[in-house]
């Protein structure tokens, strides 16, 4: 007689894509949030990909935490719905957007973000890197220097943002801001501990991780 109890693991739709315009990711964030406010019975999501270089600032962001006029500014700067202050995107840094229903996880949005910097940190020590967490502060460093940013918005429990790893960016577009209001300490990127580290081989390992982290089957999609 055969005890084991097989356990359901939720599927989640993983939509890996390229280069995406900032405003393109988050319509369509928008719009899966949307249909799962309706729905709440559909599949969560995974959005992986990279943006053109663009600064995003979090609702209750700090203006003074921007270093150049926006007025006239040749940089992309949306004002968006997630916590968090200031931060920026660009190629080389893989974005992740998770659309998860929480309500099917655990109801709490402090343990959601150790979640999302357990990923994270896991992803590291494939690389033999030890990430760490600083109290009071949202992400993951390395050796002190910031090498993932987290930011989210939950509505009804569905989740939209999500992380930023840096792994083989342009850092000089950091210096035109205090990223995330931290003043003293730095921003890091993979590529400085691993040359020729690339977002395609680091992809495959954040799916892994947010798989055993989260428990979920991840399922390959494609956009219609």
């Amino acid at each position: 007689m055969n005890d084991s109890i097989e356990i359901h693991k939720y599927r989640c739709l993983l939509y890996n894509q390229e280069l995406m315009p900032y405003l393109d990711a988050h319509r369509w964030q928008r719009s899966l949030l949307a249909e799962r406010i309706n729905n709440p019975s559909l599949d969560d999501v995974l959005i992986l990909l990279e943006h053109p270089p663009v600064y995003t600032l979090g609702q209750g962001a700090n203006p003074e935490f921007i270093k150049f006029d926006q007025d006239k500014s040749e940089y992309e700067v949306h004002k968006v719905e997630r916590g968090g202050e200031v931060t920026y995107h660009c190629p080389g840094q893989l974005v992740g957007y998770p659309i998860l229903n929480l309500q099917r996880y655990r109801q709490d949005l402090h343990w959601y973000l150790r979640q999302l910097e357990e990923v994270l940190i896991r992803v590291l020590a494939k690389y033999g890197l030890q990430g760490d967490r600083i109290p009071a502060f949202t992400g993951v460093w390395l050796e002190g220097r910031k090498v993932a940013a987290i930011g989210i918005k939950v509505s009804r429990w569905i989740t939209m943002h999500g992380f930023a790893l840096n792994v083989c960016p342009d850092l000089t577009g950091f210096e035109r801001i205090v990223p995330c209001g931290i003043a003293d300490k730095s921003v890091g990127s993979l590529a400085e501990w691993i040359p020729g580290i690339s977002c395609q081989e680091v992809r495959f390992d954040v799916c892994q991780c947010f798989a055993e982290v989260f428990g979920v089957e991840l399922v390959e999609s494609q956009l219609p």
